[in-house]
This record gives structure tokens, C-alpha cells and sequence, in this order.
């Protein structure tokens, strides 16, 4: 099997052993006919927030922010800008220092500490929190840093110059950095999510048109990009049943341990939900990805009343 079978196949398993979260099917079916109801659009990025139709400099802007495109639990201390989420926060820093200066070579990376990271991001001290998350983006670009040095002679474009067109071989690259592994254990089964490997693919793709640095042959078999907002989605459509003690810690903000059953289930059972739905909207006679859901889904969750109630938060380098 290659990567994306193992993800579907492993989290199909857990969400079938499932203790604490099941998937509606009644209901799966019915938010899968109101949602190809809508209007829909491809997956893409934003030029408002994001760096495009810049060649190289935009190829080096999508690997390095999805290098650090993780920090959900810790977003609550994160200082946003104005109607701004975390991650778009960050995206927008990102932008402005890229066009003010152009990206970091891999010598810079390297050498990034935590106090530059807060301060391109714009993040002012005292917090511990947030310094613990600019921690972990220092060290993410660090590792960024070594892994263009050491694999692709410093260059951004050798990572895309060795997956080939092949998304899959781009995961498997990416996960040669440590905070890329994203592989959970549940029982005695290896869980593999590989969230942001899988949603640098599908970033590259839309940043580039599905052309040249975008172009892979592979995209339409990317999975659900796994994390805390499309779960909270799901959840809050009824197609994710929490049992009553979980939803209970969600509800009032409790953390939810990285690699606990309940975080692996969450995690799984969502991966799983879309994947069903993909096959009911194509019983109904749409061709539908799960790249694309999980772009609808993702969407929805930036609508204010699914941000009126509190999603799942877990410390992690992987969402």
C-alpha cells in the first residue's frame, strides 16, 4: 500500500474500534447531500494573505510556512491580528517578511532562534505559552534549515525536484524532519496522518496552478488534512458523536493529550467521515476528492458560529 492507502486503511480500523467517538451515518448522508448543494470552489489560497506569483520566492513561502503550519493548542495565547485567525496571523508575518526581505537561505534557517521567530511573527513576550510555541517554530525551521542543506543543496526547489510530480513522494521526504512524523499508535496499530506533509502537496498545487512546482499526479488521492477544525465541524453537524465525558472536556476548554485514544480517535474517525462521504457523493453522482472536502469543511469552520464554540486543543507539532 502506498502512504495514502495506509492512512485510510489505518484510520478506517480505529474509527471502527472507536470507544468515545462514532460517526453518525444517517447524518453523514444528509450533510454530504447539503453540502453538494452549495456552490463550491477548488481549493486555493488567499493573495490577501498569502505570497503568490513570485516563482521561486512563493515555492520557498509554502514549504517554509507549512513547516510551521501547526500550534492549534497554543493559538489561544498566540497574539492575533485583528478578525484574524492563528494560522492567518501567521501566513500574513510570513507574507510581510518575504516581500520586505525575500526568504530565508538554508544557512539562515539553521541558525533561526525562538526571540527572531517572535518577532517576525509578531509575537511580544511574557507569555510562556506562546514563547513555548516560537520555540517549537525555531526549531521547525532549524530543522527546515538542515534538511534543504543536507538533502537539496540548500535549494527550496530540489524538495519538489525530488518527489517527482508525486505527492506521496513528497510526504515521504518531508517526514526525513522529525516534527513531520506524524504517525500515532492506538493499540497495537500504527495510526500514519502526516497532516502538513500532505497539505504542503495540495498548497504547492494551488499556489502554482497545478503547474510546475504544483504539478503532481497523485493529488486527487490526498486524504483528509487532519487536525481540530474539521472534527469541530463535524461534530458540530451532528456526523461526530463525542461520548459524554469527552465532549464535556471540550466543551470547557481541557487539553487533549497528543497520542491519547481519544485524540487518535478524534483524529481517525474524522479521516474516515470524509472518506465516506467522498463515496456518497460519488453514489450521488458528484466527483468529489477528499482534498476538496476537507477544503469545504475547512471553510466552514471560519464562519462565527462554529468559532462560538470551543473545538478540541492538543499540543502538537503536527496541526
Amino acid at each position: 500500500m502506498n502512504v495514502f492507502a495506509r492512512i485510510r486503511t489505518a484510520c478506517a480500523e480505529v474509527a471502527c474500534r472507536a470507544e468515545q467517538v462514532r460517526i453518525d451515518t444517517a447524518r453523514l448522508r444528509a450533510f454530504c447531500a447539503e453540502l453538494l448543494a452549495e456552490p463550491g470552489r477548488p481549493p486555493g489560497l488567499d493573495p490577501a494573505h498569502h505570497l503568490l506569483g513570485r516563482g521561486g520566492d512563493t515555492l520557498a513561502y509554502v514549504i517554509t510556512l507549512d513547516a510551521i503550519n501547526f500550534g492549534s493548542g497554543w493559538f489561544p495565547y498566540l497574539e492575533k491580528r485583528a478578525g484574524l485567525s492563528g494560522y492567518f496571523t501567521v501566513a500574513n508575518a510570513l507574507r510581510e517578511r518575504f516581500e520586505a526581505r525575500g526568504p530565508w537561505s538554508a544557512a539562515e534557517l539553521s541558525r533561526l532562534e525562538a526571540d527572531e521567530c517572535a518577532r517576525v511573527l509578531g509575537q511580544p513576550s511574557g507569555v510562556a505559552e506562546r514563547a513555548q510555541l516560537m520555540e517549537l517554530f525555531a526549531q521547525a525551521l532549524r530543522d527546515l534549515g538542515d534538511f534543504l542543506s543536507e538533502r537539496h543543496a540548500g535549494r527550496f526547489e530540489g524538495v519538489v525536484e525530488r518527489a517527482g510530480g508525486s505527492c506521496a513522494a513528497l510526504v515521504q521526504e518531508l517526514t526525513a524532519m522529525p516534527l513531520y512524523r506524524d504517525v500515532a499508535r492506538y493499540s497495537e496499530l500504527e495510526v500514519p496522518f502526516y497532516k502538513r506533509a500532505q497539505l504542503t502537496g495540495a498548497d504547492l498545487a494551488a499556489a502554482f496552478g497545478g503547474e510546475g512546482s504544483g504539478r503532481f499526479r497523485d493529488l486527487a488521492e490526498l486524504t483528509l488534512f487532519a487536525d481540530n477544525l474539521v472534527p469541530h465541524v463535524l461534530r458540530r453537524e451532528g456526523v461526530l458523536v463525542y461520548a459524554p465525558a469527552l465532549a464535556a472536556r471540550i466543551d470547557r476548554g481541557d487539553p487533549i493529550e497528543a497520542g491519547s485514544p481519544e485524540e487518535v480517535e478524534l483524529r481517525a474517525a474524522s479521516v474516515h467521515a470524509v472518506e465516506c462521504c467522498v463515496a456518497e457523493a460519488r453514489r450521488l453522482g458528484a466527483d468529489l476528492t477528499s482534498q476538496q472536502l476537507d477544503y469545504r469543511l475547512w471553510t466552514r469552520g471560519q464562519r462565527p458560529e462554529y468559532k462560538a464554540h470551543p473545538r478540541h486543543r492538543t499540543r502538537t507539532s503536527y496541526y
